[in-house]
């Protein structure tokens, strides 16, 4: 696995080592000690899975507060997606800044999206689907969200969503 450093603090970008021959290849997806090696966090007790048929579904942003947080990663298993994560930590030196990357089977690129980020990510392909492991259970008073159109955060989406859920388009601006 390649690890490297995403623009905000203590986020990350992870590539798979395909190695190959004529059947195919094996590459390794997830490696406590190479998490570990870089100071990620690997304890992941949910693993989760989203499907959406429609391109420019966009899900997030979301993230939970304490007793709670959810450090996430994040990778596409079928289409495409923007994955979107913005530093909500008052007292990091990336706070409010966001960072965005296409997932795709194809470029074998993950995420891994620290506690305290808002995420979410938005439909590139039709039939997109993505797995992600959480470190944390899914508690709904520590959720927290923000929409992805606050002005203050300025996100700049490869396409304009076309479907937004009811609660992703209430949460309140900053």
């Amino acid at each position: 696995m390649i690890f490297e450093p995403a623009p905000l603090k203590d986020a990350w970008i992870i590539r798979q080592k395909p190695i190959g021959d004529d059947r195919g290849y094996f590459a390794r997806a997830f490696c406590t000690k190479e998490f570990e090696a870089h100071g990620i966090p690997s304890r992941f007790v949910q693993v989760n899975t989203s499907f959406s048929k429609d391109v420019g579904t966009l899900r997030g942003l979301h993230w939970q507060v304490d007793p709670a947080p959810e450090p996430k990663f994040m990778r596409c298993t079928r289409g495409a997606i923007y994955d979107i994560m913005v530093d909500m930590r008052p007292d990091s030196p990336t706070y409010l800044q966001h960072f965005g990357i296409e997932l795709t089977p194809d470029n074998q690129t993950m995420a891994y999206i620290p506690a305290y980020f808002a995420h979410g990510f938005l439909t590139l392909q039709p039939d997109s689907q993505s797995l992600y492991m959480v470190g944390g259970i899914y508690t709904p008073e520590c959720e927290r969200g923000v929409r992805w159109d606050d002005p203050k955060l300025g996100i700049k989406l490869p396409i304009e969503p076309k479907i937004v859920s009811e609660k992703d388009r209430s949460w309140p601006l900053l």
